[in-house]
């Protein structure tokens, strides 16, 4: 959630920018055609067999091509990824499993890896995306919004923005295995020295910051801005260890039990049901405030929370983006081509999945008021400035730092099977 008190501009130009603590962003992923993600793995695999099948003119229609890919352009393989290197009109290859991604905050979706079918897939995303990573999401910004600044996932991330521009991506690790985080040179060392880590009670002699406490701080404390986020570091370490532990707290809810965390769960009671089945085709979604009730159509979800429901990334609902999303399989008459073929009715996955974004934005809301307070916190103390980091050393970031690291681990297939180093 952005700060309430962001009317004071003043303060706004003392804090530093995210830029500034984690240097190395990707822009967002861009696929140049909408039908190689979706909420159904099913319906991945039944386009990408349709337009195997197809020949000539009725493939390049199916393909839609881009002047940066069509059916005939050869390109390297995703690195992680053993899919075909072959032209795909020539060798399409086996079917690649999709992967789980995020497709922009809080929606979970799948994409076809195959780096053929994607305009723009950052490959420098793919080569960091391990069981150790995660990345921090800035969220497009919108003038007056009051939603939260960015997510943090440890999926690979396509950086969609619901409103707004799309941000940039940032890995918290530039190398694979949790190697050399992505933040300033030195500034870990300059946030302990400070005694930032000191009192929240990080490392043997306390007074280590962690890349992972400064990454659940940004998340308790990030504010959106035109130029990206805005992040104030306190100097009291009160303050900080506050932050970092209600930083933590969101991080679980963020993660939904990956990284080895428990999936979020609302206390008994305040759990949403299924009332009524959900209908095969649902066509639109509503909420009932007097009872608390999702309506699918003629299915009842409840009770849902009101804070669940109003939850916003950039003015817009999350609930009604999700759900859009899934019920234009049926009610986008738009549709045509590859992006037509989709689940005949509503799958039992998308109703386990919706409960847990009910339940996951239902507690996010719930730490609302302590986000606030931090907030307030923040704008009555003291921060840290540019002029002492520049005096520690930590700024301006070194061009290095914002470049990806150089990563000779594994080798990678080229386009038509050569091979490349990266």
């Amino acid at each position: 959630m952005a700060a309430d008190s962001r009317k004071d501009t003043g303060q706004e130009a003392a804090h530093l920018t995210l830029d500034e603590l984690m240097p190395w962003s990707v822009r967002p992923l861009r696929t140049g055609r909408s039908w190689v993600t979706g909420p159904d793995p099913a319906s991945l695999k039944a386009r990408w067999e349709r337009l195997v099948r197809a020949d000539g003119e009725e493939q390049d229609r199916l393909f839609r091509p881009t002047r940066f890919r069509t059916p005939r352009t050869p390109v390297a393989a995703l690195p992680g990824q053993t899919t075909s290197t072959g032209r795909f009109a020539r060798a399409p290859g086996a079917y690649p499993e999709p992967v789980r991604v995020l497709h922009g905050p809080f929606d979970e979706q799948w994409l076809i890896p195959d780096h053929r079918l994607i305009d723009a897939a950052r490959p420098e995303l793919w080569r960091v995306a391990d069981a150790h990573q995660l990345f921090a999401v800035e969220h497009g910004y919108v003038p007056g919004d009051c939603g939260p600044a960015l997510s943090v996932t440890a999926l690979l991330p396509d950086g969609y923005a619901p409103a707004g521009r799309p941000a940039r991506v940032r890995p918290l690790f530039r190398r694979p295995g949790g190697t050399e985080p992505n933040l300033a040179p030195g500034l870990c060392a300059a946030l302990g020295a400070a005694g930032l880590g000191r009192d929240a009670g990080l490392g043997p002699d306390g007074g280590e910051v962690t890349p992972e406490s400064l990454l659940a701080w940004t998340l308790a404390a990030a504010r959106p801005a035109p130029g990206g986020c805005l992040v104030p570091l306190p100097r009291e370490g009160g303050l900080w260890s506050a932050g970092v532990e209600l930083g933590r707290e969101l991080l679980r809810l963020h993660l939904r039990g990956s990284r080895g965390g428990e999936r979020p769960r609302l206390p008994g009671g305040r759990r949403p049901y299924v009332r009524s089945a959900v209908p095969p085709r649902p066509g639109s979604v509503a909420y009932d405030t007097e009872s608390g009730t999702l309506l699918l159509d003629e299915g009842r979800i409840a009770p849902v929370p009101t804070g669940a429901w109003e939850f916003r990334v950039g003015g817009v609902r999350m609930l009604e983006v999700w759900f859009g999303r899934r019920a234009a399989a049926w009610t986008g008459a738009e549709r045509d081509g590859l992006d037509a073929v989709g689940p005949a009715a509503w799958p039992r996955e998308w109703t386990s999945e919706l409960l847990e974004l009910i339940t996951v934005l239902a507690l996010l809301d719930g730490v609302r008021d302590r986000r606030r307070e931090l907030a307030e916190q923040v704008d009555a103390a003291r921060t840290l400035t540019r002029e002492e980091l520049r005096a520690a050393g930590v700024l301006p970031v070194p061009a290095a730092a914002r470049r990806p690291a150089t990563v000779l681990g594994r080798q990678e297939e080229g386009p038509e099977g050569q091979f490349t180093l990266v």
